[in-house]
Formats: C-alpha cells, structure tokens, sequence
C-alpha cells in the first residue's frame, strides 16, 4: 500500500468544519433524546474501563482527527491516546488507539467513532491500492466530486491519506467544461467545431480566476482543437489504452505544456494500461462512490486482563 512521502495529509478548518457537522448528524441519529439505554440498563454510572481500536485486516488508516473530536463530546479526550497516524499502513491485530473513561461513554463513543473510521480507511485504502497500480509512471491517481453529499471534504482528505490527490473541490473553484456545456455551445457557435475554443475563452476571460481551466474531449478530432485552445489540462473521456497513447503523442507535438487526464469507468484492472499510455493525470469516481469499508474494530479491556 502507499503511504505518505510527505509528511501527514492535512486536516485542516474545512475538514474540521464538516467533522463536527456531521458528528452531529451521527449523534442525533444514534443517541436521540434518550440516550444509549442499553449501557443505562446494563452497565454502572460508575464504570471506567478502557477499550481498544484494532485493525482487523490490511489497509490504510483515516479519520484519527475525526475520532479525536468524537471523543471530546463524550469527555473522553483526555483518555484518547492515539497509537498510529493517518496514512499510516495497517495490518490486522495492529493497535491503532485506546481510549480510557466511563464505560457508557465508551460504549456511545464506539459505533459513531468507527462508522467514521471504516469509512475514511475504506476510501483511503482503495486509493493506496490504485496508487500503487500505477507505480514507475508518471500518472496520477486523482479523485472526483462523486462523493457522499456532506462528506466531500473527509473523504477527499481520505484519498490524500492514501496517496491520491484532489481533483476540483466544486463547482466553485475550477471550470471543468464538459460535454453538455459545449453541446450547448455548439449549437450557436459561429463555426463548426468553435465550441471547445468558445468555451475556452470565456473561461480565461472569466473573473476571478478559477484555480485551472479543463475541458472533456471524447474523441481524437475534439483534442486537436482542445490543443489549439490550449486549456490547463484536456480531459480524455473514455478512449482506451491506444488513442490514449495517440493523444500523448499529439499533445506532446502541438502543446506539450496541457496536461492529459484520462476518465471513465476506470478500475483496478484497467488502470495500469492507461497509465503506461504517458497520460499526466486519472480520475476515478471509484475512489469515494464505491470504496468498502475498512474492518476495525473496538475491543473493551476486561477488569484483570489486558
């Protein structure tokens, strides 16, 4: 699995922002106005314990900040005591945190603390492994706005925590002008096959300045004049391996400065061909639509044994 070469992924305001949102959301769905009744009727209001987060198979850890701020709406942050980072591998029996204090906390705290984790290392790990899929090229793995609604930020974090990067958060910060933008275009350009330059100049001309400006292409003959408009980046939707490596070779003689990205049903099967085409960037919405989850589990630590 890839780790981080750089350092830990960054969780910053965003996603610290959406995480007590959504912890939140997560609380009032699991705990309602009564509470954990369970633990109320079976377990002592004066029960401490302390209680184990363990991998149970191979990944890559994400979410250690989530289950930092979970833990200080119980009251358990000064018992929280992380054992691994995030982006850290894992392999099943590995110790990822412990954390000490009421028992009844403990037991809220547990459900909540790894439907995040399993979820974010779920994410993470699917990206680590189509990383590592496209190793020795000069791709990279990229994700997309195909994400659960509310989660965007945690899960785009997750992708970085596995070695991916981040596509354009949103429609706000990025033009990404596709399909049904220049079929739009296209039907009151000036000239045939005007849409893509249209498109293109009225984005650079568009303030402020977007962080980059792409355009979809879904043939050879829509690159040649996505090239002539020079974009930041061209995306390559759906062409195999072959007219992949034919865009590279076009690219690199009319504008070796744009980047290709290549997208469209892209899995770990197929990724390593389109990789070795020479193409800068893949996107796979597979990253967040469709990551399992991470198998971790809580184990409570029994009075006179560990």
């Amino acid at each position: 699995m890839a780790e981080q070469d750089q350092g830990r992924p960054a969780f910053g305001p965003a996603e610290a922002r959406d995480a007590e949102a959504l912890i939140g959301l997560a609380l009032r769905e699991d705990l309602g106005e009564a509470g954990d009744i369970t633990s109320a009727a079976t377990i002592p209001e004066d029960a401490a314990g302390t209680a184990r987060f363990v991998a149970r198979a191979p990944g890559v850890l994400a979410g250690m900040p989530v289950a930092a701020l979970l833990a200080g709406r119980f009251r358990l942050g000064e018992g929280w005591r992380p054992r691994m980072a995030d982006g850290q591998r894992l392999r099943p029996g590995d110790l990822i945190a412990e954390v000490s204090g009421p028992v009844r906390s403990i037991l809220a705290f547990e459900r909540t603390a790894l439907n995040f984790l399993q979820r974010l290392g779920g994410v993470a790990t699917l990206t680590a492994r189509f990383v590592d899929a496209v190793a020795g090229t000069r791709a990279r793995v990229l994700d997309t706005r195909k994400t659960t609604p509310g989660w965007r930020a945690l899960e785009k974090y997750a992708v970085r925590c596995g070695g991916g990067e981040n596509h354009r958060m949103g429609l706000h910060d990025a033009i990404l002008i596709k399909d049904n933008h220049l079929a739009w275009l296209g039907a009151r350009a000036d000239r045939p096959g005007g849409a893509i330059a249209a498109a293109v100049a009225r984005a650079r001309a568009f303030r402020p300045a977007p962080a980059f400006v792409e355009v979809e292409v879904d043939s050879l003959e829509q690159l040649d004049e996505a090239l002539r408009s020079r974009p930041d980046i061209i995306l390559v939707d759906n062409l195999g391996a072959g007219a992949l490596a034919e865009a590279v070779r076009r690219r690199d003689a009319a504008a070796p400065g744009v980047e290709l990205e290549a997208s469209g049903g892209i899995n770990l099967e197929t990724i390593r061909a389109l990789a070795e085409s020479g193409v800068d960037r893949i996107s796979v919405g597979a990253l967040t639509h469709s990551a399992p989850a991470l198998d971790v589990a809580l184990d409570l630590d029994m009075p006179g044994g560990r």
